[in-house]
């Protein structure tokens, strides 16, 4: 692959301050591609070798290439488009000793106080009232417009460092010294008036630049990270490829960070229902359908912790993976990953093929780690699968760092996975 991957990760994440917009970004670079969209409260009628997509709720989409033959099975890699933020809450003007703030509460397991004194925005999505008809609309004040403040060290000396952080109390931004500035602000973004907007889904988001550093260019720090980096680089690979006997399917899921417990999560039927609609449409009877997905392959992928010099007994004795080292490969034995042996096998196969370096995750084994959307859409389209991700530091930071090269690496790994037959398992 000779397209140079960080360049268009770092415009991908300029375009997506937040779940809704990261998807609006997608669904362009898909229709400039010549992809269809579909809907789902629409019948569906496909060609063999063209591509299509649909998405749900304006925040998870599920985009797909067919194959000009029969289907033998489907290659799937899964990512999710949010990352944890602070949401707005209903009427968030709080107008106090003569200073606005905005009312929020988290969204996900952020890392408290990576938010303090950095620019902030909002971004997210309004429903307008429009003739008795309602319209969603993206909203993106696109300048520095919020900030949260820390408590100047000379009124905390007796507090301890390591004191837990009230969102309630300490975290809720400023946004100006004029009690209806987030009216007009709101009005200004949305187009409308306050009256006309019937609902909104509105988060902060961090307006800090993507930045490429270190003393070689190693490193690569950015907003939203985890999972928008894995996100669009097996996009990436999955653009142009054309798939020989098998479906080639992107998936990005939404509120992998709060549980995917949601009609646009993994743990939907959102992934079952489409898979069922395209092997319909297809002319696949159920027991074709059922053939195709038990010889499937799913590659869930978001990030993964690098090694971190500073805190290294935090990791396992063995597993440590480096940022720049490749795509991690990660395992756990509670079943929070997918990844076992046979997956693991038909992994590294791909990866070998394709040139990508592999290296492994696992627990510190007295450190529980967090969990991923590839067991949940298991539970759901129940297919071989692995969980993977891009080495990183500070996930669920505001502002987090990965390797510069690594996400070169998992485009370069998708293009192979998409185009090519799965290795063969007996």
């Amino acid at each position: 692959m000779d397209r140079n991957i960080l360049e268009e990760l770092q415009q991908f994440l300029l375009e997506s301050p937040g779940c809704f917009h990261a998807v609006a970004a997608l669904k362009r670079r898909l229709d400039a591609a010549g992809f269809t969209e579909l809907r789902e409260s629409e019948r569906w009628q496909l060609t063999p070798g063209q591509g299509y997509y649909v998405s749900r709720n304006g925040s998870s989409l599920l985009s797909f290439r067919l194959p000009e033959r029969k289907v033998e099975s489907l290659h799937i890699i899964a990512s999710h488009s949010d990352s944890p933020s602070f949401k707005l809450k209903p009427d968030p003007a709080l107008w106090v000793d003569g200073v606005l703030r905005l009312n929020v509460e988290g969204y996900g397991g952020m890392i408290r106080r990576s938010w303090f004194d950095r620019p902030l925005s909002v971004a997210g999505r309004v429903l307008i009232e429009d003739g008795g008809v309602l319209r969603e609309k993206l909203v993106y004040v696109d300048r520095d417009l919020l900030l949260i403040p820390s408590l100047a060290i000379h009124l905390s000396r007796d507090s301890k460092e390591e004191k837990p952080i009230s969102i309630q109390n300490e975290l809720l931004p400023l946004l100006g010294l004029t009690q209806d500035a987030w009216a007009r602000v709101l009005g200004e973004a949305s187009g409308v008036s306050a009256e006309k907007i019937m609902g909104a889904d509105l988060f902060l988001t961090c307006r800090e630049a993507p930045v490429v550093w270190g003393a070689d260019g190693e490193f690569f720090s950015a907003p939203r990270l985890d999972d928008l980096a894995c996100c669009y680089a097996s996009f990436a690979g999955f653009l142009d490829e054309k798939p020989t006997d098998h479906i080639a399917m992107h998936a990005v899921f939404d509120n992998e960070e709060v549980g995917s417990c949601s009609m646009q999560g993994a743990e939907s039927d959102f992934l079952i229902a489409t898979v069922r609609r395209i092997c319909l449409a297809l002319g696949m009877d159920d027991e074709d359908m059922r053939a195709a997905i038990a010889r499937s392959f799913l590659v869930s992928a978001d990030n993964a912790h690098a090694l971190h010099p500073n805190y290294a007994g935090k990791y396992d004795i063995v597993s440590r993976p480096k940022m720049n080292g490749g795509i991690v490969l990660k395992r756990q034995a509670g079943q929070k990953y997918t990844t076992d042996a046979v997956g693991e096998a038909m992994f590294r196969t791909i990866c070998r093929t394709a040139g990508v370096p592999v290296q492994d995750y696992a627990n510190h084994s007295d450190v529980p780690g967090g969990s991923t959307l590839g067991n949940l859409s298991n539970t759901q389209l129940s297919v071989r699968a692995v969980d993977i991700g891009l080495a990183q530091l500070a996930m669920h930071s505001a502002y987090e760092t990965m390797g510069s090269a690594d996400a070169q690496y998992l485009a370069q790994f998708a293009e192979a996975f998409y185009k090519n037959p799965l290795p063969k398992v007996e």
